[in-house]
Parts: structure tokens; sequence; C-alpha cells
């Protein structure tokens, strides 16, 4: 938990950075949905798709004339999921797992600037990682998940009239979050990943 806190602390202090170096600061409001899929190991369990929702603030530091962006979120966000057991004994069980969640997505930003409607349209692509802290305890017994979650957003989207950002993005799950399973599986031997799509739209003044 100590090297997650140096890492945001780090990863803060330079955008910033940049910040002072004359770069153009905005900051706006965020909102949008989710659609995760928790990727379990050497199970047989089929895990549905759910969806959730995400909701905060966001800045964005844009270095001047090459279109190089730095923005930070802070949001909270809604995660479900449900797991199908398949074997024999368990057929038509399920597990939800609806949580809720601190996020904060530092991503690496770079705008394209298109010639005459530059001003109206501008395509970007981003990429950067994730950090989504629990809030709350595990509801269930026999299943519980880690309070850090770790992912790498890959994404693209398009920022309209300068102010208006729409995006879509994939995060890949990059920790095992497993902390308890049922049927007595090992966490460690049988981990989880969360993936997720999420699709948000962002006012920036």
């Amino acid at each position: 938990m100590n090297v997650i806190k140096k890492t945001i602390l780090t990863l803060l202090i330079a955008v910033m950075g940049i910040g002072v170096a004359d770069a153009q600061f905005r900051f706006g409001i965020k909102a949008g949905l989710n659609v995760n899929n928790l990727r379990v190991s050497d199970l047989n369990e089929i895990k549905d798709n759910a969806a959730g929702f995400t909701g905060g603030v966001m800045t964005e530091f844009q270095v001047p004339l090459i279109g190089l962006c730095f923005d930070l979120s802070l949001m909270y966000t809604r995660m479900n999921s449900e797991f199908n057991y398949m074997e024999s004994n368990l057929e038509g069980e399920s597990l939800e797992q609806n949580k809720n969640f601190l996020e904060l997505p530092l991503n690496i930003k770079y705008k394209f600037s298109l010639p005459v409607v530059g001003s109206i349209i501008s395509p970007y692509i981003f990429t950067g990682p994730d950090f989504a802290f629990k809030l709350g305890k595990n509801t269930l017994s026999d299943f519980k998940t880690k309070t850090c979650q770790i992912a790498w957003n890959v994404g693209l989207g398009v920022e309209l009239v300068k102010h208006l950002q729409v995006g879509a993005s994939y995060g890949f799950g990059i920790n095992n979050i497993a902390k308890k399973l049922p049927l007595g599986l090992n966490p460690e031997d049988n981990g989880i990943k969360n993936n997720y799509w999420t699709v948000t739209a962002a006012y920036l003044f």
C-alpha cells in the first residue's frame, strides 16, 4: 500500500510540475458508465458482464503547441459483478458483488490538431494507470476482494468545441484482487483480475 501511495504522489508532483511550466490548466466535471468482467484463472465459472456508473471531477494540463496533455480524475465509481457457478453441486447458484470505489485514473493524452475544424473537433488517444480504492467492507462471507484494484487504461475520444470530451477506454486489470474465494479455493492459485470498459463525458471549464 505504501508503494501505491508513493506512486500516486510522484505522478501528482509530475503533473503539477508541468502545470507550473506554462501548461494550460483546466478543470471540470465527468460522468459515465462502466461494464466490468472479473477474469478468474483456472476456474470453470461463467462471469457475467455487469454495468455500473462513475462520476466526479477532473483536471487537465496541456503543454502548449504540441498537443500533449496529462489528466487526473477523482471519481466515485460503482462496479457490479456476478459469478454464475457451473459445478454440478452449485449449478444455478450465483454470487453478486456490488462495490463502490474511489477511483483515480491518471492519463497521458495526445490531441490531434485538425486543419480548419481544429477549434470544433479534436480527436485524442490516452493511456495510463488507474487506482481504485474500495469503500466499505466486504458483504459476502465466502467471497472477499482486496481494498485496492490497479488497472492500466487504453482509450480514445474526441473533444468538441474545446470544452466537451467524450471518451471510451478499456482497463486491463493488473493485480490479483482476490482475498477469499468460495469452495475453499486458494486466492493465490485462482487469481481474479478486474477488466472493464468505461465510457465517459466530461465538461472542462
